[in-house]
């Protein structure tokens, strides 16, 4: 029996990064199934309009949202209520060519799942971050088959994840918006509140390349005081375990003091340190607040 086709919905909520995601959507019409959406928020600041990608094989909107990437993503979800399927991708992100044909197939044999997450071949955040020369490279000697499968996993990863939208409909749901600014885990907490559908996986045969561009990305005070102050805020919501937390704020914590002394050019970890210990006192005062990096 013939499955019906879904109708999916790309989102890529950016800022700072005018020049890197024009390139990046126009990728895009690379895709063996192209998207039957095309939803970008930017910045104002950003200059990025619908006259930036000319001839696309596909509808695109920009329409420019307000600062704070829940806000731009929640901007993305209300324009995107028609469709079966939104698949968030971030700015830097570059999906191998298959990756929606894939995701579609997924969520047409896979009732259950409700939202998915790929295989990242390489990450960028974890290092000075890749070019995208370096990410194409990536991608052409990735030898593409069909092997891989579907497994359960706590979260999903907010660089590529996407989401059944009749869940997201019904229940009205959104990212939270007092996480501000980068919104550190904004992911997790997205997932878990759409986990009451259905389940959440992660399935190889999605792969690409994060290129963990720097630019755009929070200050170190402001993310180290956001490694501590979302996590206790997301277990008080109930949208995170008390253990993975302990286990989110220990790693880092420990990662920004060892490395502190010696610090890589690419990471603040001094700056992460100090807003690690700004966090961890207004925790012990009661005070501890997602929005008070709007503060620092």
């Amino acid at each position: 029996m013939a499955t019906s086709p879904l109708r999916i919905a790309v989102g890529v909520a950016t800022a700072s990064r005018g020049e890197l995601v024009k390139q990046t959507i126009g990728l895009l019409r690379n895709q063996t199934r192209i998207p039957d959406l095309l939803l970008a928020c930017p910045l104002v600041s950003d200059k990025v309009s619908d006259r930036d990608f000319p001839n696309l094989p596909f509808p695109i909107v920009v329409a420019t949202g307000p600062c704070g990437l829940c806000a731009q993503r929640n901007d993305i979800l209300a324009r995107a209520a028609d469709c079966d399927v939104v698949v968030f991708f971030d700015d830097d992100f570059l999906p191998e060519r298959h990756y929606l044909e894939q995701l579609e197939q997924i969520f047409q044999s896979e009732k259950d799942v409700v939202g998915v997450t790929g295989k990242v071949l390489a990450d960028g955040v974890t290092g000075p971050g890749l070019s995208l020369e370096q990410g194409l490279k990536i991608l052409q000697k990735e030898n593409w088959d069909r092997r891989g499968g579907s497994r359960p996993v706590y979260g999903l990863y907010g660089c590529n994840m996407a989401f059944r939208m009749d869940c997201v409909r019904d229940n009205q749901l959104r990212f939270d918006e007092n996480l501000p600014l980068y919104g550190w885990q904004e992911d997790m907490d997205f997932a878990h509140q759409v986990a009451q559908c259905g389940r959440l996986v992660q399935n190889d045969l999605l792969r690409g390349v994060h290129l963990g561009v720097k630019a755009g990305r929070s200050v170190g005070v402001r993310l180290g005081y956001s490694q501590i102050a979302n996590p206790v805020y997301l277990t008080k919501k109930g949208t995170m375990s008390w253990r993975h937390a302990r286990w989110l704020m220990s790693r880092n914590i420990a990662a920004n003091l060892a490395r502190s002394v010696i610090p890589e050019p690419w990471v603040d970890r001094r700056g992460r340190l100090k807003g690690n210990v700004l966090a961890l006192l207004d925790v012990l005062r009661g005070k501890a607040s997602p929005a008070r990096i709007l503060q620092l």
